[in-house]
């Protein structure tokens, strides 16, 4: 887990303890120059004034002279060469002042005469350096070895939930790992809230192994339950509609009864496409579009035996797909039999492109509300036609999900609706 929660708390506590190094050290050095400068006016205005009350007891007290501080007194009303330390400040005004010799003057006008100091500024750069260097290492020490033992703290605190992520990470979809959280079998170090979402995902590992368990069940049960009773129609009707003497109303009806039957095989297989796991492959074959799209049209025109619809196949290219055929015939066959439904005279039309079908009618059409709503299960725009469950669009846009095979759909209130298959 590269990405996981130990390294994303590591890249935390390294940040911390960055961001708090460079804020004690910008922080100690603007607090040392503040400080060291007004320490420095602090200490030469104190030295003048210790220096004008030695001098009101005796006028000939020794001026400060030394490395790093150095005096000169012009008595008022006298004139006096200036030393080479002082020169050039004669012209200057009281106060402080900076030197090119990287030193800083001060200049202490009194009734008495003018005072001069000069102060060694790169001695208490210097001084100033040390000081605020001793404290930034020590503190920058304890910064980055707290971080480390909190780090590490942190990690122990934390690698119970690394353990069981990687854990829940190794699981196999299809079949979650219960055993490998049983309780007998949690590391030591899982305990507290992490022991109980342990317990928690393998109760639900269980449960859920319980249910893809009676998923599969089902699924193999019901492809042998549901076909058993619809070929025993079938072959019943067969058997009924090769008498040559039936009256021609009872074969309608036997045609009736055939054409709902096969209609429920292809509902039954397109359920249990969809009912399989998305990585457990179907029966697929090679076929040719056209023979399912016929195969349809033969359904669905019954449907029309009463309307002025004209029902025609066009077939620009051949196309043949590697895939379960039913599974496009239940496609087709949804698709057809909305427009024959909805289609009451005009014309739909089935067409066989290079990667798609496209499937056009004349009927009602919908407009953009009943439209976006069209493929949401048992969703019907025409409730006052009885025909129909609301679900075949449903299936059709699943399937092609299912499939890689995007299901779209065109329409205009009164003129028709257009649906396309493509075959990515």
């Amino acid at each position: 887990m590269a990405q996981g929660l130990p390294r994303k708390i590591k890249v935390a506590f390294i940040l911390q303890a960055v961001i708090a190094s460079l804020a004690i050290v910008v922080g100690v050095f603007a607090i040392n120059l503040t400080l060291k400068q007004r320490f420095l006016e602090h200490r030469m205005q104190v030295q003048a004034d210790f220096y004008w009350r030695s001098w009101e007891r005796d006028p000939a007290a020794a001026l400060p002279m030394g490395m790093v501080l150095k005096g000169h007194i012009v008595p008022a009303g006298a004139t006096a060469a200036m030393p080479q330390d002082f020169a050039g400040l004669e012209k200057l005004v009281e106060g402080f002042h900076a030197l090119q010799n990287g030193r800083t003057a001060y200049i202490d006008d009194r009734p008495a005469g003018r005072l001069y100091l000069s102060y060694d500024t790169a001695f208490v750069d210097e001084l100033t350096l040390w000081m605020a260097a001793v404290p930034i290492l020590f503190a920058l020490l304890a910064i980055w070895i707290v971080s480390w033992l909190t780090y590490r703290a942190s990690r122990r605190l934390v690698e119970p939930v690394s353990w069981l992520a990687r854990e829940v990470s190794e699981w196999d979809p299809q079949q979650p790992d219960a055993g490998a959280l049983a309780p007998e079998r949690l590391p030591r170090a899982v305990e507290g809230e992490v022991r109980q979402l342990a317990d928690a995902l393998h109760s639900l590992a269980v449960r859920i192994g319980a249910f893809l368990t009676r998923e599969r069940a089902f699924t193999r049960d019901a492809s042998h339950e549901l076909r058993t009773p619809l070929t025993v129609v079938r072959v019943a009707a067969d058997l009924l509609i090769a008498d040559p003497d039936l009256p021609p109303r009872t074969q309608r009806s036997l045609q009736r009864i055939q054409t709902a039957a096969r209609d429920m095989e292809a509902v039954i297989d397109a359920f249990l496409v969809l009912a399989r796991e998305a990585d457990v492959a179907p029966q697929s074959e090679d076929f040719n579009v056209r023979d399912v799209v016929y195969e349809e049209v033969a359904s669905v025109r019954p449907l029309l035996a009463r309307k002025k619809v004209h029902l025609e196949v066009i077939e620009e290219t051949p196309l043949r797909l590697h895939a379960p055929p039913r599974v496009l015939g239940v496609m087709v066959g949804n698709l057809l039999g909305n427009a024959c439904q909805f289609t009451d005279e005009g014309k739909i039309e089935i067409r066989i492109g290079a990667d798609r079908i496209v499937v056009r009618d004349t009927g009602i059409g919908m407009n953009r509300d009943e439209l976006e709503k069209a493929f949401e299960p048992f969703y019907r725009a025409d409730t006052a036609n009885p025909i129909g469950k609301g679900i075949g669009l449903s299936i059709v846009r699943r399937l092609g999900e299912r499939f890689g095979w995007p299901v779209s759909l065109e329409s205009v209130p009164g003129e028709g609706t257009t649906a396309t298959i493509v075959f990515a």
